[in-house]
């Protein structure tokens, strides 16, 4: 049986990124279709928003010039919220797994937490649909936008799409899909890669979380009636074996993470068991 595949991002369904992965899952062979933003919804995370008119939620055919015949539809909602609806079949039979990326700027250390791409991975996995998120590293501080904390870059960068090597992140994630598939489906598969040519590419290794993203937000000035926040490279030196260590060495990076899961290391204890059924 075919694999049936959801790609998805957080750039917009017109952002390069989004064709060059999907025109990979069509080269390996994969059932593919299209979903994404008709907007820009960078550092939306897994947030549940949509757009809608007359009680519905708008979603457009979109198809894509590079890829005749694979349906592709660009919905007025966020990555979370059309992950959630495509594993309910709103974009035909629910997907297999769910592709997010190619992502604008690496989605790197505890700065996951706010990415739309890697936030519909997390919606995916938990309603039961294995997920990757996958990212291309060509942001620095001085594109970055206070909009999503570093994760969506300025128009000015965007000139140069053409130029970033998108195909480099695109097979990286291909060649992780059988090992996407053979784990726990709660788990999502992080993947940053760095622009550069597959050739060039020094290898994929498993990195940990960095303590911090590739950029931080800070409070540049307060007042009466306004914030004007900045983004600035972090001041800590990079830690070796981290997913941006790995990617300033020009390595592609994956990280396995799961968003919801419970903990045992803080102390409730004397609050009794949890009620069962009837109780």
């Amino acid at each position: 049986m075919t694999l049936r595949v959801l790609v998805t991002n957080d750039d917009g369904i017109a952002a390069p990124g989004i064709q060059a992965l999907a025109r990979a899952a069509v080269d390996r062979g994969l059932d593919v279709v299209v979903a994404a933003p008709l907007e820009e919804a960078s550092g939306t995370s897994a947030s549940m928003s949509a757009v809608e008119r007359e009680g519905h939620v708008v979603v457009h055919d979109h198809p894509l010039p590079e890829l005749p015949g694979v349906p592709a539809f660009g919905v007025g909602g966020s990555p979370g919220f059309i992950a959630l609806i495509a594993v309910h079949g709103a974009f035909g039979p629910p997907p297999s797994v769910v592709l997010s990326g190619i992502n604008r700027g690496a989605n790197a250390g505890r700065a996951v937490l706010h990415s739309g791409t890697v936030g519909a991975a997390f919606t995916a996995a938990a309603n039961g649909c294995r997920a990757m998120a996958v990212s291309l590293d060509v942001l620095s501080a001085g594109e970055a936008t206070a909009a999503s904390g570093g994760a969506a870059v300025a128009a000015a960068a965007r000139v140069r799409d053409a130029e970033r090597h998108w195909a480099t992140a695109a097979l990286v994630a291909l060649d992780l899909l059988p090992r996407l598939t053979a784990g726990p489906v709660e788990s999502v598969l992080n993947v940053n890669a760095p622009d550069l040519p597959p050739a060039r590419l020094r290898g994929v290794r498993r990195g940990s979380l960095a303590s911090f993203g590739q950029v931080q937000m800070t409070v540049a000035e307060s007042g009466h009636g306004y914030v004007r926040t900045s983004l600035e490279e972090p001041g800590q030196s990079v830690q070796p074996g981290t997913d941006l260590a790995l990617l300033a060495e020009g390595y592609a990076s994956v990280t396995a993470i799961r968003a919801v899961t419970e903990v045992t290391d803080i102390d409730l204890s004397g609050l009794g068991a949890p009620a069962g059924p009837g109780d």
